[in-house]
């Protein structure tokens, strides 16, 4: 219900008063109907071996993972190597996967910059190259610096000015810090602002956040395969899990078994995907979600310097995660 998102009742700070009245109820309506829910993969960025991106392999990804039951997909973010990408690759990617993404599935790019100027023009620049929201990553260089008064400011300019609603980011294993759940509560009352993508694995902060923003129209996305279970069970939406590049149709299963209310079928798939999910994300990082990638038919390739390719001890770890849980 367009009611639910409300522009009165925030702070001053969170008003904008700069913004038209149009604006306003433009970004309400955008964030109001816009429905979260489901599994997204954080697409890998193929490379050539020069380092330049390709396109081509891009593209091929791209029909694959159209095959498999997605709500949409997430471009530029952690899994996409974004800090490594030039601003104007960033925007180029978004468009090549915008014109093979069919219009009934969600585009949801990663425009966060250290600036909050910089970020307000790259989210501007990603819904011109046909981003329905913007996934905005915290601020972290200044990390001491960064605290809720700093975010709340920062994601207030960069949804006032966006022309799609905005998603938060905190992905604490990455920047160092966490987005305060103080300051997730805050900005949730924002009408631009329609959810969290929580990368933390904390379930009772992520429990918390879906409790206290229950009033709102707010939508809580795990950013990990290795707590979706736990996070639908207080509450999360869906999930934005780098595993699902790899293992896009289980985590799929897996979202439907939660949504179902099917738990003894569904804790039994969680239990299988814990460990190469692990070994994709914190323990051997883009690297190995590439070389899964390769194992499963789509194409990784290689990172993008500095990122290092693994060794061959961690290559045959990561095989090891993979097949004692039946995957290979």
């Amino acid at each position: 219900m367009l009611c639910v998102r409300v522009w009165r009742g925030l702070s001053p700070l969170c008003r904008g008063g700069h913004l038209s009245a149009w604006k306003r109820t433009q970004s309400r309506t955008a964030a109001s109907r816009l429905d979260l829910s489901g599994m997204y993969p954080p697409i890998a960025t193929p490379f050539t071996p020069e380092e330049d991106v390709d396109y081509q392999k891009l593209e091929g990804n791209l029909q694959k993972y159209g095959k498999i039951p997605f709500k949409g997909l997430v471009v530029q973010g952690s899994n996409g190597e974004y800090p490594y990408l030039t601003e104007e690759e960033r925007v180029e990617v978004v468009k090549t996967v915008r014109r093979s993404l069919p219009t009934d599935k969600l585009l949801m790019a990663g425009s966060g910059c250290e600036s909050t100027r910089a970020t307000v023009q790259l989210t501007e620049k990603m819904a011109a190259a046909g981003a329905d929201v913007v996934l905005v990553v915290t601020p972290c260089f200044y990390k001491g610096k960064m605290d809720g008064r700093a975010l709340i400011q920062h994601f207030t300019k960069v949804a006032d000015s966006s022309p799609v609603p905005v998603v938060l980011y905190s992905v604490p294993a990455n920047t160092g810090l966490e987005l305060p759940l103080d300051a997730v509560v805050q900005l949730s009352q924002h009408p631009n602002i329609l959810g969290l993508k929580d990368s933390g694995g904390d379930i009772s902060r992520i429990g918390l956040i879906v409790h206290k923003t229950k009033t709102q129209d707010f939508q809580v996305l795990a950013g990990s395969a290795g707590f979706l279970m736990a996070a639908y069970s207080v509450g999360a939406v869906g999930g934005v899990c780098a595993l699902a590049n790899v293992l896009g149709r289980e985590l799929c299963e897996l979202e439907s078994l939660c949504v179902s209310g099917r738990w003894e079928e569904a804790r039994g798939l969680q239990q299988r995907l814990i460990e190469p999910n692990a070994a994709v994300t914190r323990k051997l990082g883009v690297p190995a979600l590439k070389q899964a990638m390769e194992w499963f038919g789509f194409h990784g390739g290689a990172c993008r310097s500095p990122l290092q390719p693994l060794t061959e001890a961690e290559t045959q770890q990561l095989r090891r995660d993979f097949s004692s849980n039946g995957w290979l």
